[in-house]
């Protein structure tokens, strides 16, 4: 975790009424001892656990907690205009259903709809609340529109419970908002192409060769090069929310794949290869649906187009290609070999075998190998923090490639 980052950075930390809320303190402490401008933003419901005096004395300026009664007479736009990140830790139920449903009833929420900085939600709630579809469609929401979300972990809770829905440490809140800074608009003038999903591959008129690929992880990536700054082309066979302004075309076989991103690409700075294409179809799809009574029906495969290996033999002088690699052993080795057999820059690799990892799943762990020899290692996170990390690995190749 760089700290540096947060010098002479102005943060915006929100504080919602949750019993988390003492821990903003030290949130509060660790960013301005890295010399960060913290503004605090209380909620009314905030005050029932913490104190206004505690936060005002350790931020960079005294609290600010009503619409009606701020220096300024538009305390929530001057906010929002200025801040360069704004950090709810934590972020209640409440507050996350109402910055999702766009409601401004308090300071904190109209600050969070004023901005166009990024934006850090720190949830904690008791494990029935966080559990709850509502609350879950509401975080689903808000990470389609680019908000980073910290995911709260699971220990002992309000009334010792045990459970999921405790805030996640302030290391952790740290280390968000230094990565949500570090990358700031690094992507402005690059064109990036990004694939996702599951192809599909026709067996009949119903039935169909397909794998477990949500493309939630190909959409993460779509979503945080948009953040980024970079003009985006989503090519998916996901309904999955797509960035605002993305180029998106809507495919379902391989070979729909193969011909819309070979052609994505002659134009793209970086391709991210994300799609969990499928390796084999059948050689003659049925028009019709296959009869049981027709007895099983005997089904020859051939291979489909190999999509990554084709953008590596292709690929021009200055662009990035990116792999993916879904492994149930051999991790590293087998993610090296695609790397060398198909010539392309980077491959990211998971154990879909482990826990919390792959397909389906909002979590992933990933190794990430450089055809430059680096290889790094990202623990299980979020797929929207995932995300972040591959493009960082993609800025980081490229840098390092105009300097040699």
């Amino acid at each position: 975790m760089d700290l540096s980052v947060l010098e002479g950075r102005r943060v915006v930390l929100g504080v919602s009424g949750g019993i988390a809320a003492y821990k903003a303190v030290e949130v509060c402490r660790l960013m301005v001892g890295a010399g960060a401008h913290v503004v605090p933003v209380m909620t009314a419901d905030a005050h029932r656990f913490i104190g206004e005096v505690t936060l005002s004395a350790l931020a960079s300026e005294p609290v600010h907690t009503s619409l009606w009664d701020d220096a300024s007479p538009i305390p929530h736009t001057r906010l929002g205009q200025d801040a360069e990140v704004i950090v709810v830790a934590p972020a209640t139920a409440r507050i996350l259903s109402a910055y999702a449903t766009g409601s401004s009833e308090d300071l904190l929420t109209a600050t969070l709809i004023a901005t166009r900085a990024p934006v850090v939600v720190c949830p904690a709630m008791h494990t029935e609340m966080w559990e709850h579809p509502a609350v879950q469609d509401n975080i689903a929401l808000l990470r389609a529109r680019g908000v980073t979300v910290v995911d709260p972990q699971s220990g002992r809770l309000a009334g010792g419970d045990l459970g999921a829905g405790r805030l996640a440490d302030p290391a952790t809140v740290l280390a968000a908002v230094c990565a949500v800074l570090a990358r700031g608009r690094d992507l402005i003038g690059l064109s990036v192409v990004v694939t996702a999903g599951g192809t599909r591959e026709p067996i009949d008129a119903v039935r169909m060769i397909a794998n477990r690929s949500s493309g939630r992880q190909g959409h993460a990536i779509a979503d945080a090069a948009s953040r980024r700054g970079a003009t985006v082309t989503v090519i998916t066979t996901s309904d999955l929310a797509t960035p605002p302004g993305a180029t998106v075309l809507h495919v379902e076989t391989a070979q729909q794949m193969h011909d819309a991103t070979l052609e994505a690409a002659e134009t793209a700075d970086v391709v991210v290869m994300t799609a969990a294409v499928a390796d084999f179809r059948p050689v003659c799809a049925s028009a019709g649906k296959i009869k049981k009574r027709d007895g099983i029906p005997e089904i020859v495969l051939e291979k489909t187009p190999d999509i990554l290996l084709a953008l590596g033999e292709r690929k021009r002088p200055g662009q990035t290609i990116v792999g993916f690699a879904a492994e149930t052993d051999d991790l590293v080795a087998n993610a090296r070999q695609k790397l060398e057999q198909k010539h392309v820059d980077l491959v990211v690799a998971n154990d879909v075998s482990a826990p919390g990892v792959g397909f389906g799943l909002t979590t992933n762990a990933v190794t990430i190998l450089g055809a430059d020899g680096t290889c790094s290692e990202v623990p299980l996170a979020d797929k929207g923090l995932i995300a972040g990390a591959v493009l960082d690995s993609v800025m980081r190749f490229r840098t390092g490639r105009e300097t040699q």
